[in-house]
């Protein structure tokens, strides 16, 4: 077996030898390779956090009603859930430390530049909300019949409260980034905080946080409503699935439209700091001084300066930016053309958030028409829907994360400091060699741990008890009569 196995990698290196792999990436820019390999890392990445920051006010919320409501139900729903969490969070840690050797290794001019201001932050994330997370979740895990109801629930509560403080540390990490505020530069070049203050409350962190923080609950309503509603459809456990998917479809039917506002609210707030960014939104190349419209599809051409096959409505983006018909809007024609942003990406990939937010405002208030009518818990054709929506928050959060950070190009820190010149001096082969490393390695673990979690979720425990509507599982008519000892002395009779 191992001269077999000599031979096997012998004929493997013969066919793609170090050098020819090294060639392949030889023609490629280091910069792009490192962007696209913190992409990949930080596409993955997110979706974790972004479900278990929903999930874990959701656990709490459920051990909140089974306190109060005595009902075994949530409590039952809180066990099966809790398990879910568990493995989001453990893949969310694995995947977010990897993020961070980037930094050093990919990016360590960034790090050396920007350090003294995201360091700390980062530093303050770790030690306010990851410990805080992480010495409360074995309690809340394993220590129900230990600790009691009360000190578990606040076990629970903590674990909730520690995802919020731990998005609100990265988000303003990333909003820094976005909105540069409270510093300066000394004479290394390095960033310096002058104002805490308002290097954390900078003017996109109150937007920036609100928007992700719905997006999470967003995200995780719509998980659960899908488990919901899928074994509503197969008619298993019918009780738990019922209080799932009215739970979730309640959170839709409120936190959607909340969310759009919220988007709107950021959007304006985009347009005053990062214009460049809503320009490509909006795909306006062209500056329209008597009112701009907005275009609803079409494809971009960077390459002429326009946006081909355009449906467009005239004016509505004026309306919507400035609140007047006839408001002048600037393009890109108005920025020097190295410091636009990738407009095709940024166009489509905001186009495919709203359109998931619209989405989930409809399933939203399609529930809500059921619930008032009665036939939520019956309706086949809203609960095939919300099992094609299950996965729309994660879409969306990708979208719009992809919107942020492709808009905020070609800065790593906006309007300070270029991504051209925030790499380490690494050859494009050595990153290229780790891409393809990364992409194997993440697609075989986290492929594996997604589909343990959908395997998770088609395990609903069935109800203990039969359900009214279901029937009697057998009638009075032949009903078993009691056991005795001597079964077999009935025969005579």
């Amino acid at each position: 077996m191992q001269i077999a196995d000599i031979r096997r990698r012998s004929r493997l290196s013969l066919r793609f030898p170090p050098e020819r792999i090294s060639a392949v990436f030889e023609a490629f820019d280091a910069t792009v390779l490192a962007r696209i390999q913190f992409a990949f890392t930080v596409s993955f990445h997110i979706i974790f956090p972004a479900f278990s920051i929903g999930l874990a006010s959701y656990l709490a919320v459920l051990e909140a009603l089974w306190l109060w409501k005595k009902d075994e139900v949530y409590l039952e729903l809180f066990n099966f859930w809790k398990t879910i969490f568990a493995v989001a969070f453990g893949m969310g840690v694995v995947s977010g430390i990897v993020m961070s050797y980037q930094f050093g290794t990919n990016w360590s001019v960034f790090s050396d530049k920007a350090g003294p201001v995201i360091g700390p932050l980062m530093g303050y994330e770790v030690l306010t909300a990851f410990f805080l997370e992480a010495g409360f979740l074995g309690v809340m895990l394993f220590g129900l019949n230990r600790v009691g109801p009360k000190l578990h629930f606040f076990a629970t509560a903590m674990v909730a409260l520690g995802t919020l403080i731990s998005a609100t540390w990265i988000l303003a990490v990333n909003s820094w980034m976005q909105t540069p505020a409270g510093f300066s530069v000394n004479e290394a070049g390095q960033f310096i905080p002058d104002d805490w203050w308002a290097v954390i409350f900078n003017p996109s962190f109150p937007y920036r946080l609100t928007h992700m923080v719905l997006a999470a609950y967003l995200t995780t309503a719509f998980v659960v409503g899908a488990c919901g509603a899928w074994h509503l459809l197969r008619k298993t456990a019918p009780r738990r699935a019922r209080t799932m998917f009215s739970m979730a479809m309640w959170m839709a039917a409120i936190v959607a439209p909340i969310q759009i506002f919220a988007g709107d609210q950021h959007g304006l707030n985009t347009l005053e700091h990062q214009p460049a960014k809503v320009m490509a939104m909006e795909g306006h190349y062209q500056s329209h001084p008597e009112g701009a419209p907005l275009i609803l599809f079409g494809m971009p051409n960077s390459a002429e300066k326009r946006v081909d096959y355009a449906l467009e409505i005239p004016k509505l983006s004026s309306l919507i930016l400035k609140h007047s018909l006839d408001a002048p809007l600037a393009g890109l024609d108005t920025i020097p053309e190295d410091r636009h942003p990738p407009v095709a990406i940024v166009f489509w990939s905001f186009r495919v958030m709203v359109a998931i937010g619209f989405a989930m405002l409809g399933l939203g208030l399609w529930s809500l028409w059921c619930r008032l009518r009665g036939t939520l818990d019956t309706n086949a054709a809203l609960h095939r829907a919300a099992v094609l929506m299950g996965p729309a928050g994660f879409v969306a959060v990708l979208a719009g994360w992809i919107t942020t950070e492709v808009g905020r190009q070609p800065y790593t820190i906006y309007g300070h400091l270029l991504t051209a010149d925030s790499i380490s001096p690494i050859a494009a082969p050595a990153v290229g060699a780790s891409l393809v490393a990364f992409i194997i390695v993440y697609f075989l673990v986290f492929g594996a741990g997604t589909f343990y979690i959908l395997r998770l979720m088609a395990r609903l425990p069935r109800d203990t008890m039969p359900e009214l509507d279901e029937g009697p599982l057998r009638t009075a008519g032949v009903t078993p009569g009691p056991a005795t000892a001597n079964q077999g002395g009935h025969h005579g009779h």
